[in-house]
């Protein structure tokens, strides 16, 4: 991308284009783009083998679960603890490729010219306005996404796994997930039923529903059947 900013910028066909290209590479090289780049590499570290699982088709809910839980511990060590290390990589960096690094006592300034100023110093708008804000974002999302009555309905539901012959089968849980989840779907009587259905369920099902190994597989074979 930079190398294809600096092309243009050269052989650009209107002076458009090469002040465009100049802008961008300018951006490209600056500080604040490289330390935005370095964070997002930290945080995509920690939540990608999440985004991965969450993706696969054989991956169990209660595996990935523990992704989230761990997923939200690092990012909260990350957050307590790696502001030092992350901007001393970014200025080791930025010393290679030689790429002007700023005085962080200094006042930070919104573009040029002094008309522009803040009242915020540098290494406060790289801690506080980038660093935290980006970290709580992402920890909020996971928190909104996988929150503790989620987490629940997802670990109840693990119970209908039909894998390694239907190992994690609870007529509790089953029962359970029932009543607070799904209570407009059963009758009082219903639910008082349901226990003992599912003991009959439990012997029948591992025969008659052989070969199948996910959740998804179970429901459709039901409907079929």
């Amino acid at each position: 991308m930079y190398d294809a900013a600096c092309t243009v910028i050269d052989e650009g066909a209107t002076y458009s284009q090469r002040g465009d290209a100049s802008a961008a590479s300018k951006m490209l090289s600056s500080f604040e783009f490289i330390f935005i780049l370095h964070l997002m590499f930290k945080i995509m570290g920690i939540t990608n083998i999440l985004c991965q699982a969450l993706q696969s088709r054989s991956q169990d809910i209660l595996n990935a679960m523990h992704l989230v839980s761990t997923s939200k511990v690092l990012l909260q060590q990350l957050r307590n603890d790696g502001w030092s290390d992350l901007l001393e990589n970014v200025k080791l960096f930025c010393l290679k490729h030689e790429i002007e690094i700023p005085d962080m006592s200094a006042q930070y300034v919104l573009g040029r010219g002094q008309s522009r100023q803040t009242n915020v110093t540098m290494v406060h708008h790289y801690r506080i306005d980038i660093f935290l804000v980006v970290i709580d974002s992402q920890m909020k999302e996971l928190n909104l996404r996988f929150n503790e009555q989620n987490v629940e309905l997802l670990r109840l539901s693990t119970t209908l796994d039909p894998s390694n012959n239907y190992k994690e089968f609870n007529i509790d849980n089953i029962c359970r997930l029932a009543e607070t989840y799904y209570s407009n779907d059963f009758t009082e009587q219903e639910r008082l039923h349901l226990k003992l259905q599912l003991s009959h369920y439990i012997v029948d099902i591992p025969q008659s529903f052989q070969n199948i190994t996910t959740l998804s597989e179970l429901c459709k074979k039901l409907v079929e059947s």
